[in-house]
């Protein structure tokens, strides 16, 4: 289909010259860490994007998808939009474990044909017999779309700075293994092969186990934690359920951001760890070579709503509940959490944060002279925003800001995005960022590319990739009005850290490299590694800055040019009307006329708002 005018597709790796300048520019590395939303379902209609309608239904994979009908016959659902009259903003969650992603993406001969993501959510519901209405409704919410009338603020920082249409999810399951991946560029499969015995039983579904494919919390912080109770860390209350603990993984023990970080100073922080035996047994080459390579430190930070224990009342960072605390934390949501030599080392446990505390420190300058900080949501938000839709059970439930379906409303979470842009927009760091918003897996909807298929799991199943997630770039030296369609995954922007701060790729690090020829040894896989290096087809996101910017050809982007006025952040778009008229975006299925089919039994909320009975 012809692009968009204004929108140009980016393949080109970058020049020496361009990483050279980058170096010079920007200090800052600002990753906004969103949860839960497939490609297809935020930016598939994305004018000049590779897109649900790119291509002739018959050439897209899983365009059509079986369904079965309350009778027990079988019928076809296609992708169609969802907005403003259906509350869009507002979905429930779907099945996103790491066998269902494997089984919606149905995988033949090596080959994902993306064609099982409505048959495979409906018989969760329903697993035998006729499907209920719920059952139904559940496989047509993931065929569903949104676009701009639904999420403006976020297609309009698509339409102005780099958006790529071709980062996967690193490895196929739900939240936790992105928020691994993110800092660690893998969950686990170096110790996986590193200790064979900790290898994930079953399909990973429930349990701990190597690599880590399912959302059991953090072994600090949990009740098998050994720690006194005040020195441990944050949980959410809500994990113990009359006192039964949600579930508990091992303790992570590879090479992450907070350790390559660390540079020369990597034995002098890490001989703090008050577990060394048991925290660092994997990394020690790691320390050591760090050490001896005496780069200097990179200040790292990460920023989740609700790891604060202090009541909101005070401070803002938290409301309390019946615990006191947390309230607002998702606890599998703090990648750092997972491992010991932070949970178990004061300096690094000084790297996490809560949520204001990230806006203080923008609005007090007082962030170090450059460095990596992740910024995520959590359960509730702090701006004071509530749902558009009136229902008192939407309501109730959808509070959250980090864009996860089932809590999250997409319209506060990118309410979210924006004032933490506006934030940094308006503060000195703006003219040395970079600023990275992406989401940490696919939900379990429907994206119709097919994702490379390269590393396998203990069972024989695929780790990685899973389906698109979004991912935009947004800087002061971004290209303009650019779709960049260089494939990568999380371990990108771990790659591209890498870079920026010239750090040794965890993948390169002596441990990670010797575990990772063990499993070509052992397993026959090439990939049992960080994929930040030596892993083809992950991009480095260097080719979504503008050259001529960074070599001072042309101005860098003005601040104003990402913000957004605060007017269109206080109130949701359902409520001002902002949408695709006032941005001036025509997405692609209306410019082609194509008819939208709701279908005629659909409900985006079926366990929030069962149409029949109750659901279970």
């Amino acid at each position: 289909m012809p692009l968009r005018a204004g929108v140009a597709h980016h393949h080109r790796a970058p020049s020496p010259n361009l990483q050279e300048r980058l170096r010079q520019k920007v200090r800052y590395v600002f990753v906004i860490y969103q949860e839960n939303r497939s490609f297809d379902s935020y930016f598939g209609t994305f004018p000049g994007a590779e897109g649900i309608f790119s291509h002739p239904a018959s050439e897209t994979p899983g365009f059509y998808q079986p369904l079965l009908n309350t009778d027990g016959t079988t019928g076809t659902v296609h992708p169609f939009r969802i907005g403003p009259g259906q509350y869009a903003a507002d979905t429930d969650d779907v099945d996103h474990s790491h066998p269902a992603i494997v089984a919606k993406e149905d995988i033949q001969h090596g080959l994902p044909q993306m064609d099982r993501f409505a048959m495979v959510e409906e018989r969760r519901v329903s697993p035998i017999g006729h499907p209920s209405l719920a059952a139904r409704q559940f496989g047509e919410l993931t065929m569903a779309y949104e676009d701009c009338d639904t999420i403006p603020l976020l297609w309009r920082y698509a339409s102005r700075f780099a958006l790529y249409d071709h980062i996967f999810q690193l490895v196929t399951g739900p939240s936790t293994l992105g928020n691994l991946a993110i800092i660690g560029a893998q969950t686990g499969v170096t110790q996986w092969v590193l200790h064979p015995d900790e290898a994930y039983k079953g399909n990973g579904a429930h349990g701990p186990g190597e690599p880590v494919v399912n959302d059991n919390d953090p072994f600090w912080g949990s009740q098998k934690d050994p720690a006194p109770a005040a020195q441990k860390m944050p949980v959410n209350p809500h994990d113990f359920h009359f006192g039964r603990e949600y579930g508990t993984a091992y303790n992570q023990t590879w090479a992450t951001l907070p350790v390559s970080t660390l540079g020369g100073d990597a034995k002098r922080v890490t001989d703090k760890d008050s577990d060394s035996a048991g925290d660092l047994s994997d990394i020690r080459k790691d320390i050591q070579f760090l050490t001896q390579q005496q780069q200097a430190r990179v200040p790292f930070g990460w920023y989740q709503e609700g790891y604060s224990d202090k009541p909101r009342a005070a401070t803002g960072a938290d409301p309390t509940d019946a615990g006191g605390l947390h309230a607002s934390y998702v606890t599998h949501h703090n990648g750092p959490q997972y491992f010991g030599y932070v949970a178990n080392n004061k300096e690094l446990r000084q790297e996490l944060h809560g949520l204001g505390d990230f806006y203080t420190a923008i609005a007090t300058h007082s962030l170090p002279p450059r460095g990596i900080f992740f910024v995520k949501g959590g359960y509730r938000n702090q701006m004071h925003l509530s749902a558009a839709d009136p229902d008192s059970r939407v309501q109730q439930y959808f509070r959250g800001d980090d864009d996860h379906p089932g809590y999250s409303d997409a319209q506060i979470s990118e309410a979210l995005v924006a004032r933490t842009i506006n934030a940094i927009a308006r503060s000195p760091y703006w003219n040395q960022s970079a600023i990275i918003v992406t989401w940490d897996d696919s939900e379990g909807d429907y994206d119709h590319v097919r994702p490379p298929v390269d590393v396998y799991g203990p069972d024989g199943s695929v780790l990685s990739d899973g389906p698109r997630v979004p991912l935009l770039l947004i800087s002061p030296y971004a290209k303009t009005h650019a779709i960049v369609s260089s494939a990568g995954n999380q371990a990108s922007v771990v790659k591209f850290a890498d870079l920026l701060f010239g750090l040794t790729p965890l993948a390169k690090l002596p441990d990670e490299a010797g575990a990772r020829a063990l499993g070509k040894q052992r397993y026959h896989q090439d990939n049992l590694g960080p994929q930040d290096a030596l892993t083809p087809g992950v991009s480095d996101l260097l080719d979504g800055f503008d050259p001529a910017r960074l070599a001072g050809r042309k101005a860098p982007l003005p601040p104003d040019y990402a913000e957004i006025p605060d007017a269109l952040i206080d109130k949701l778009p359902q409520q001002t009307g902002y949408g695709c008229k006032q941005l001036g975006i025509v997405p692609v299925d209306r410019r082609l006329g194509i008819r939208n089919e709701i279908p005629k039994d659909f409900n985006p909320r079926p366990k929030t708002q069962p149409t029949e009975g109750k659901w279970l």
